[in-house]
């Protein structure tokens, strides 16, 4: 069944710069000078605005901008109890970003950008459990403040499964399936809970799937004793059996190398996985980072099935140049060789804020991007919706 948002020619990841004011209220409230009511009524103060500025822009669908979270991966870790950690601040942030060491370098013009692995694994106390849907939360205010229609991001299992400490929490999960289980269940109610809200686009964020074509990633899963194919089918079960039994709700799955505070931690093309993930996949968007050599060429699109929309990240969230859309056409026309226009569509590679310091770019820059994405779009499909 063809949802109404599966065919969308513009597609927005979900994360957006947030306005210098906001972050100052968080930094206040992780300092305990800001209470919960005072940060709650900043974020809808500021929520408002940017969905107006994607409305103002002709964006056919919108988000919050993830103006809740302090991280992308929040939708997660924000929504249940059993972690054995504390709860994200602006300031842990900020100590992440200054203690990184750059274990990788891409040059990109003139741009030099680093970054390192995700590498912070999380123990639990208890079993995870399920004590308030954040996503349903974020969903109902923007739903309330848009006329457009609002898609909300959630977290993967692979990415939650490849964070968890396991050796930490035997007396909880004695093997890593007993693990996934219970965040496949949580996932689903945090789905069905959604679609009884009548939200009609779901993103799906699977940053680990490119650790199953980067090199050292994979060396690292063999040293452990892991068939990095195994697992992978296991995270494609997972994340299919989240989103399975939803007619008429689009799904999208999308996969980067690393974007925060213009960070990147993998490297490698789509053709070792290509085959298996878009067709195994039952998402109906695939968002691919497609902004630079290190994503490769368009030669993997081959594999999209029938069905199946590939949305081109061509502009990048890391750096302020705006893309030209001579150059974003040239691109599509490429990608078209491999797959008809008719499953092409076109997006920022990433979020612009997967954390809530943002990347090396203005706002300004950001929405000049978007604009730059619409109107491409429009002359290439004569629209965005």
């Amino acid at each position: 069944m063809t949802a109404p948002l599966d065919t969308l020619r513009v597609d927005q990841v979900g994360s957006l710069l947030r306005p210098a004011w906001l972050k100052e209220v968080y930094t206040r409230h992780g300092r305990g000078e800001a209470g919960g009511q005072e940060l709650g009524e900043a974020q809808d103060r500021a929520i408002c605005d940017v969905i107006a500025k994607q409305e103002a822009l002709q964006l056919p669908v919108v988000t919050d901008g993830e103006y809740r979270r302090v991280n992308f991966q929040d939708s997660f870790t924000n929504s249940v109890t059993g972690w054995a950690v504390e709860r994200e601040t602006i300031q842990a942030a900020e100590k992440r970003v200054a203690d990184a060491k750059p274990l990788q370098r891409w040059e990109m013009g003139g741009f030099t950008l680093e970054g390192q692995p995700a590498s912070i694994r999380r123990p639990v106390a208890a079993r995870l459990r399920l004590a308030v849907n954040q996503p349903l939360q974020e969903y109902q205010f923007a739903k309330s403040v848009a006329r457009k229609p609002v898609k909300v991001t959630l977290i993967d299992t692979d990415r939650i499964v490849e964070r968890f400490d396991l050796e930490s929490s035997r007396p909880v999960y004695q093997d890593i399936e007993r693990f996934r289980s219970d965040v496949i269940s949580i996932e689903r109610r945090i789905v069905s809970e959604l679609v009884d809200a009548c939200c009609g686009y779901i993103q799906i964020d699977g940053p680990s799937y490119t650790r199953y074509l980067d090199p050292p990633s994979l060396e690292r899963m063999r040293a452990r004793g892991e068939d990095p194919l195994d697992n992978m089918e296991r995270s494609i079960r997972a994340d299919n059996a989240v989103i399975a039994g939803f007619p008429g709700v689009t799904f999208g799955l999308h996969t980067c190398r690393g974007n925060q505070r213009s960070m990147w931690h993998r490297t490698g093309t789509y053709d070792a996985i290509a085959e298996r993930l878009f067709n195994g996949l039952g998402h109906q968007r695939l968002l691919l980072e497609y902004d630079s050599e290190r994503a490769g060429g368009f030669e993997p699109l081959r594999f999209v099935p029938k069905g199946k929309v590939a949305v081109l990240g061509l502009v990048s969230t890391k750096i302020p140049r705006v893309e030209t859309p001579d150059e974003l056409k040239r691109q599509i026309e490429a990608a078209n060789r491999y797959l008809p226009v008719e499953q092409l569509a076109v997006s920022p590679q990433c979020g612009f804020a997967s954390s809530i310091l943002g990347n090396l770019l203005s706002e300004d820059d950001q929405w000049r991007k978007l604009e730059v994405i619409q109107r491409v779009a429009t002359d290439v499909w004569g629209r965005a919706g």
